[in-house]
């Protein structure tokens, strides 16, 4: 069995993909890798993995994200290396003028990593793309992209064991690797089913990962004020409509400035619905800096990246999707309720 299981895992990627790849690492000096805007628990943690893969090779290494990420990620061994493109806009260009590669992990359209497209687009640096989404577009040189993997973290994780060099894996990378993976999989509540998972996790392990910890580190270090917004939302906020078994939440800019909220304290909001009997969509919509951003979840066989891209170009994976809205807060919750009737069919069955 184990033989098994290690053949499967080394296959994944093609072997094609793996050369260029190894080669691309092998010849270049200068890095830089770049995540998609509101970056998550697997955009950081795929990130900071491959940076601390790439700093056991001697490289330089640069990890950029377009704005800033949620607070309990900040706990991540290099976390506070991390650029922030709309803070620290000069540097970002500067690195990426430098780099002789590329990574962009977790996203697979420029569209993801705002106003950061226009520099990396410019850049003549190789490119390498890392992704699990579906819906690609051929924006790199070289393209990694297996939407049946569980995450990007997974997937780097994958990379390296098959370009034979896992001897440079240590506990930082996989602490970052295991973050990915238990974020973009709820806990390993969905999209995690597959063998490899579980394969994948026992190889963390062995590198002396403590996953209770972890779990804490992320889900147990929210804000008070988080807390008591999570009972206003369930209170005041949450609509039910029993008709299509779905969950409707907004959150206006004044509601989050009257409860102090800090980055990423919105984060694990729209999942709490999916515990009511009977419910399999959860949509929560909030006000952002310059859009209104909307995440959905669902539970089963309900599509969400369906919901998203159909309604508002936006996509994701089948059960944890999201979107942007450009206007008014009340128009995209009116807009969310309006199309629930086209997708009656898969919300009733």
């Amino acid at each position: 069995m184990a033989v098994l299981l290690y053949n499967m895992f080394n296959k994944i990627i093609t072997e094609d993909s793996i050369n260029k790849v190894k080669i691309a690492i092998l010849n270049s000096s200068r890095i830089v890798i770049v995540t998609h805007v509101f970056p998550d628990g697997d955009a950081i943690g795929s990130s900071l993995a491959l940076y601390h893969f790439l700093i056991k090779l001697n490289k330089s290494v640069n990890v950029i994200v377009p704005n800033n990420f949620p607070v309990f990620l900040e706990w991540m061994n290099g976390a506070k290396n991390i650029i922030i493109g709309n803070k620290e806009e000069f540097i970002a260009h500067k690195f990426i003028q430098l780099a002789d590669l590329i990574f962009c992990l977790d996203f697979n359209n420029f569209q993801r990593i705002k106003q950061l497209h226009f520099y990396i687009q410019q850049s003549k640096a190789k490119k390498i793309l890392i992704d699990h989404h579906p819906l690609l577009e051929h924006i790199c040189d070289i393209i990694i992209s297996y939407p049946t993997v569980s995450s990007t973290s997974e997937l780097v994780f994958i990379l390296i064991h098959q370009i034979g060099m896992s001897r440079y894996i240590d506990r930082n990378f996989a602490e970052c690797i295991y973050t990915g993976m238990m974020t973009d999989t709820g806990a390993f509540t969905y999209n995690s089913n597959k063998v490899q998972i579980y394969f994948t996790i026992k190889e963390l392990l062995k590198e002396g990962i403590n996953k209770d910890v972890i779990y804490d580190n992320v889900y147990n270090n929210y804000s008070e004020s988080r807390i008591r917004l999570q009972g206003y939302i369930l209170y005041k906020k949450m609509k039910i409509i029993w008709e299509y078994r779905t969950s409707l939440i907004t959150l206006s800019n004044e509601e989050q400035q009257k409860f102090s909220l800090k980055n990423g304290d919105t984060e694990g909001l729209v999942n709490i619905p999916l515990s009511i009997k009977k419910i399999i969509f959860s949509v929560f919509i909030r006000e952002a800096d310059d859009c209104v951003k909307i995440s959905f979840r669902s539970k089963g066989k309900f599509p969400t990246n369906k919901f998203a891209f159909e309604v508002f170009n936006g996509g994701g994976h089948s059960n944890a999707s999201g979107g942007e809205f450009n206007g008014r807060i009340e128009d995209a919750a009116i807009l969310v309720e309006k199309m629930l009737p086209t997708y009656r069919h898969l919300l009733t069955n």
